[in-house]
Formats: structure tokens, sequence, C-alpha cells
């Protein structure tokens, strides 16, 4: 068994999609796209952003089996799974592309391949994280990190933006990293607007540890790009969702 990246026939745009590209070009390589229901693209026609990730692979005796799970953040703030399954099982042994609306329907599929049964799937944890993990974090950078809060507070232009209270918490940041939701930013060409959102994670003297979450959009009267910071993600999701709202 091996790891799949190098002989799946999945591969990634090297430039970045909006979430309409993305679920085109996943449903014009599908075989049975056709079966999706038309409720599922309807909600999929306000995606803001989406992300992916490979789920579990199966590799045996020159056969394998890939399974995606491709996730929309939807403009009312609910979320959106379809799972792809990758396999080279039929005649000629050509990748096929099927996608699938629920994880029992991925699984039904996955069973119906003729693979070797002594070959363990391995799995890998779905990385999509729409709401705030519990697990510890890693990774910060001590640099300069409560003058990067200032300069993101400073930046905010949303009236509800954190106050003095947070400002002086932060002061005593001593590492701080930023994780961007969803990856890349994404565009919504119907409507002309992109959105992005970023945590900015702050460990602090004591140890603790406060994130901000930062809203950068291009919902304003002239195009512009605007920066909103909020303390909770949830917050910065409503902001989302309203700005959204406004221009539609």
């Amino acid at each position: 068994m091996s790891v799949p990246y190098e002989t799946t026939a999945y591969e990634p745009p090297e430039s970045p999609e909006s979430p309409e590209e993305h679920l085109a070009r996943l449903l014009g390589r599908a075989l049975n796209s056709f079966e999706l229901p038309d409720e599922t693209l309807r909600r999929l026609d306000c995606a803001l952003a989406h992300d992916s990730s490979l789920h579990s692979a199966h590799h045996s005796a020159g056969l394998h089996r890939e399974t995606y799970r491709h996730t929309w953040l939807l403009a009312d703030g609910s979320a959106l799974t379809l799972w792809e399954l990758v396999h080279n099982t039929a005649r000629g042994g050509v990748p096929q592309h099927e996608v699938y609306v629920d994880e029992e329907e991925l699984r039904a599929a996955t069973e119906r391949l003729p693979l070797p049964p002594d070959a363990p799937d391995f799995e890998l944890p779905v990385t999509v994280q729409l709401s705030p993990s519990a697990a510890p974090r890693h990774g910060f950078v001590p640099e300069d990190s409560a003058d990067h809060a200032r300069r993101l507070l400073r930046r905010a232009e949303n009236t509800d933006r954190p106050g003095r209270e947070t400002a002086a918490l932060l002061a005593t940041a001593c590492g701080h990293r930023i994780t961007q939701a969803f990856g890349r930013p994404w565009r919504s060409a119907r409507a002309g607007l992109s959105f992005s959102l970023y945590e900015h994670a702050f460990l602090l003297r004591d140890g603790a540890e406060v994130s901000l979450w930062e809203v950068e959009h291009t919902a304003t009267p002239d195009g512009r790009h605007m920066c909103e910071v909020y303390i909770s993600e949830d917050a910065a999701r409503a902001a989302m969702r309203r700005r959204a709202a406004q221009v539609s």
C-alpha cells in the first residue's frame, strides 16, 4: 500500500478557484453527477468558500481507491459536504469519479468495488474546521506578537470590533499564528464578491490562548477591500452572512 498523492487522478488546480468553479469541475468529472438532488445544487448556488481534503485511501495489487471530502460554506452560515470516490477498478484501469451527498451512500458505493480485502484503508482526519477546535494549538511564532495584535485591531473598520479590554489583554502576547479558514481566499463570480476568514491566535505570557477572527471582503459600495475583526468565529461568520445579504 502506498500513499496516493502521486498516483491519484485527482489534481488540484494551480490557481485558486471560486466555489462555483470548483463545483463545476467536480460535477464535470463525476459519472453520476446527474443523480444529485436539485435541492443540493440550489443550496450550493450561495456558497461563499470551500475546501477539500483527502479522507481515506486503499491501494492494493495495482488497484486504488481514494475518497475526498468537499465542503462548502454557504451564505446562511451552514456547511454542505459532497463525497467524491475515485477508483481504477473499471475495465482498462481508467480512473473514474463518482460523487455522493452523504457518507452512507459513499460507503455503499465503496463496498461494491472489486478491491481485495487484505489491504486495510488508511484514514486521514478531516481537515475542514467549521467550529472552534478544543484541541491544543501549536506553532506559535514569538515575533512582535503584541504589535501584530495592535495592528490587527487598528485596521478593523467594524464598529463592534474588540475594545480596550481585549487590546490590553493582547498587549501581553508572546506568540501568535495566523490560519485561514477554507484555505485560500475565494471569490463569488456571481456577485463579484470575495470573502476571506482568518484566525489570529495569540499565546499570552500566562500560557492562555486568545483568538481574534478577521474577515476581509469586498462587500463595500465601491468594491474596495475592508477588514473587520471579531472576538469569535460565530460573530465573524455572522458578519459574512450580513455583508453577503446586503449586496445580494
